[in-house]
C-alpha cells in the first residue's frame, strides 16, 4: 500500500495538524481506559522531538453536532500532557478565533489540543468547507487516527486532499501489521474468532476462508455455526437466521479450510448464575447458555495455535468479562502468546479482541494490537477505507 510517511515530511517549525483517535471511555469523571490516549503518544513524541507546532484533532463520543460539555477533550489534553511530560494548551475550539488564537503562540515543539471536532454537524458530513477551515490552521496533516478511519469526515478525510499528508506512526503501524497477515501471512494462518453475531462479521470470514488454514470459533458466533448444523444450544446466544452460518460451512468444506467448533462448554441456567456454571459436552447443553468453550475444547485450540505461522485473534471464546467464563478466551490468548514468542506474527483485531486481550494479560505479548474496531474488521474484510485511501 502506497502512503506516505511521516519521515517524508519536513515538519520543523511546521504547524502539523494530527488527527488521533482519542474517543477514551469516562467513568465518573475519570478516563477509565487509557490506551487510545498511549497509543497517540509515539507520534507526538516524534513531532514534539523535532520542533514542529503540533496541533491536535479529535471526536469525543456522540455529541450530535452541538457542544456538550460532558464530552470536552480538555481532560484527555491534561491526560496527554501528564503522559508526555510536557505542557499542552487547549483551545475551547476547533475553528474559528478561540483555534487561531492559540496556534498564533504557538512556537517550535509546542502542543496544542482542540476541541471535540463533533462539536460542529459539518464534520461527520464531511462538509467541505470545514474542512477547509480546519486546513487553514496547518501547514502539513498528519493521520494517525486508524480507528476512525473507516468514516469520511472533515478531519479524517476531507482536510487530506488540501495539505500535504502523511500517515501517523500508529496509522503507519496498523496498516503494515493488517495488511502484512492479508498479503503475505506465512501459513499455517489460524484465525481465532469469536464475538456475538455470525451476520456481522459474515464479510471477514468469507475474506479470510481465502487465506486461513483454518478457525477457532467461540462465542455467540460459535453456536449459531452449530445450531446450523442441527446441534441444540438451548438459550444461547445466536443469530436467529442461520442462512448465513450454512453460508460460511459450505466456504469452508468448498475451500479446504479447517473450520473448530466447540466439542463442550462451559454452561449455566443464566449469565448471573456462575456458581452453577459446569462443564458438559456440545451435545448435551439442554435449556441452558453456553458462556464459554469448554477445557477439551481449549486444549484442542491451543494446540492448532501452536503451530500456526500467523494468527489473527479477532473475537473472545466467551464472555469474558466472568471469572467463570473466561478460561476459554485465556488459554487461546496464551496459546497464541506462545506461538508469537517462537516467531509466530499475531494480530489482535481490535474491538472486544483487544479489551479481552489487555484484561487477561497478552497484549503485550502479541506482535500487533489493532486499536480499530470498525476500521479493522472492514479492512480485514478487504474494504477500502476512506481515510486510508486520502492518504494514498
Amino acid at each position: 500500500m502506497a502512503f506516505r510517511r511521516l519521515e517524508e515530511l519536513d515538519v520543523r517549525g511546521k504547524r502539523v495538524l494530527v488527527r488521533e483517535d482519542l474517543n477514551v471511555p469516562f467513568i465518573n469523571g475519570a478516563i477509565a481506559d487509557p490506551a487510545r490516549i498511549d497509543a497517540a503518544l509515539p507520534t507526538l513524541r516524534w513531532l514534539h522531538d523535532r520542533d514542529a507546532r503540533t496541533i491536535v484533532l479529535s471526536h469525543l463520543g456522540r455529541p450530535g453536532g452541538r457542544p456538550n460539555p460532558a464530552l470536552s477533550l480538555r481532560p484527555v489534553a491534561q491526560a496527554l500532557a501528564d503522559r508526555l511530560g510536557l505542557r499542552v494548551a487547549f483551545a475551547e475550539d476547533c475553528v474559528g478565533e478561540p483555534a487561531a488564537r492559540a496556534i498564533a503562540t504557538m512556537a517550535g515543539g509546542d502542543l496544542l489540543v482542540l476541541e471535540n471536532v463533533r462539536f460542529h454537524p459539518e464534520e461527520e458530513r464531511d462538509d467541505p468547507a470545514f474542512a477547509r477551515r480546519l486546513a487553514e490552521l496547518g501547514d502539513l496533516y498528519v493521520n494517525d487516527a486508524f480507528a476512525t478511519a473507516h468514516r469520511a469526515h472533515a478531519s479524517t478525510e476531507g482536510i487530506a486532499h488540501l495539505l500535504p499528508s502523511a500517515a501517523g506512526l500508529l496509522m503507519e503501524a496498523e496498516l503494515d501489521a493488517l495488511s502484512r497477515i492479508l498479503k503475505h501471512p506465512e501459513k499455517p494462518f489460524v484465525c481465532a474468532i469469536g464475538g456475538a453475531k455470525i451476520k456481522d462479521k459474515l464479510g471477514l470470514l468469507r475474506q479470510l476462508s481465502e487465506l486461513v488454514t483454518g478457525f477457532c470459533v467461540g462465542g455467540g458466533m460459535a453456536n449459531t455455526l452449530l445450531a446450523a448444523q442441527g446441534v441444540n444450544v438451548g438459550r444461547s446466544l445466536r443469530d436467529d437466521d442461520l442462512e448465513p452460518a450454512r453460508g460460511v460451512l459450505d466456504i469452508c468444506k468448498e475451500r479446504g479450510v479447517a473450520l473448530g467448533l466447540p466439542s463442550d462448554a462451559v454452561v449455566a441456567p443464566s449469565l448471573d448464575a456462575s456458581a452453577r456454571a459446569r462443564v458438559v459436552p456440545i451435545g448435551d447443553v439442554g435449556g441452558e447458555m453456553i458462556l464459554d468453550i469448554g477445557p477439551a475444547t481449549a486444549r484442542a485450540y491451543a494446540e492448532t495455535i501452536a503451530s500456526a505461522k500467523t494468527i489473527l485473534f479477532n473475537g473472545p471464546m466467551g464472555v469474558y468479562e466472568q471469572p467463570a467464563y473466561r478460561a476459554g478466551t485465556q488459554a487461546v490468548g496464551d496459546a497464541i502468546a506462545g506461538a508469537t514468542a517462537r516467531g509466530a506474527v499475531s494480530v489482535v483485531g481490535g474491538g472486544d479482541a483487544a479489551a479481552a486481550a489487555h484484561m487477561l494479560g497478552f497484549a503485550s505479548q502479541m506482535t500487533h494490537v489493532s486499536t480499530g474496531g470498525g476500521a479493522t474488521l472492514e479492512f480485514l474484510e478487504g474494504t477500502t477505507l476512506p481515510g486510508v485511501a486520502a492518504l494514498e
